[in-house]
């Protein structure tokens, strides 16, 4: 019922005339995609991320952060050289606009924060305008069709994956998407196994992208499995099927909010 009502937010900021997706970037001036690296956004996250928990009354603080923005608007990611660089890209730029939003007082705790959150709050990047959910919905799933992008972007909440304290990069994507698939599957915060009973109790996530998931390997079970640490409780699921249960969604914020206010309330607003 809840996801109903958003899907109705979600029609009414597409009749409104919301941000799309952009096939073409013109950056003004442009950084030569040969020279455009990650690496300010690295520092910051190496500097105000540490096990997921995310300081973002530091982050606010940091120029580096701000530096990083103003990159992300001067690049073409469709000039960069091959398709792990643009998705590493996205997916910085998804997480990099993600605390932005929370930086700027918004919030997806509630039902219409996350219409603000997601929907109605457009970010620069090449030149042009796009929001959270087009980014995922409409470019990073149709473009890239690789389903551990759903353990790599982080919406700012405690149900999500949690952000990593180092960029995502070209040359070493595959390896650390197998790393965030790995963490976030095997985390007792995220998903439970319960053994005696036979029951998956799965994050939300799986909810949501099943059809993901399962256009990769058959079935949402066989996605999940393939990433466990634990051989014993692989075969005990290839004995006897176990049943999906989902958990409910934690939205509250994944680290240090940063500032005393109320968390759906843009800065400067009343």
């Amino acid at each position: 019922m809840v996801w109903l009502r958003i899907l109705m937010l979600i029609q009414l900021a597409a009749v409104g005339g919301c941000s799309t997706v952009p096939s073409t970037f013109h950056p003004n001036p442009a950084i030569p995609s040969r020279t455009f690296s990650h690496h300010l956004w690295d520092q910051v996250l190496r500097a105000h991320v540490a096990d997921g928990q995310v300081n973002y009354q530091g982050m606010a603080k940091d120029k580096r952060f701000a530096e990083y923005l103003t990159d992300l608007n001067h690049v073409d990611p469709n000039a960069l050289p091959t398709r792990a660089d643009r998705l590493a890209f996205w997916i910085n730029a998804y997480n990099a606009f993600a605390v932005k939003g929370i930086i700027d007082g918004y919030s997806p705790r509630s039902l219409w924060g996350r219409y603000r959150f997601f929907i109605a709050r457009d970010y620069r990047v090449g030149g042009e305008t796009i929001n959270l959910y087009d980014l995922e919905r409409s470019l990073l799933i149709p473009d890239f069709k690789e389903p551990r992008i759903h353990f790599a972007i982080v919406c700012a909440s405690a149900s999500c994956p949690k952000l990593r304290s180092s960029a995502y990069v070209g040359e070493e994507l595959d390896r650390q998407l197998d790393e965030a698939a790995r963490e976030f599957i095997n985390d007792p915060a995220k998903n439970r196994f319960d053994r005696d009973n036979h029951v998956a109790r799965l994050s939300m996530i799986f909810n949501w992208f099943t059809h993901d998931f399962a256009a990769h390997s058959g079935s949402l079970m066989q996605y999940v499995k393939r990433y466990l640490n634990d051989p014993a409780l692989v075969h005990e699921m290839e004995q006897t099927p176990y049943t999906i249960e989902f958990l409910d969604y934690d939205w509250s914020l994944n680290g240090t909010p940063p500032r005393s206010a109320d968390d759906d309330r843009p800065a400067g607003r009343t």
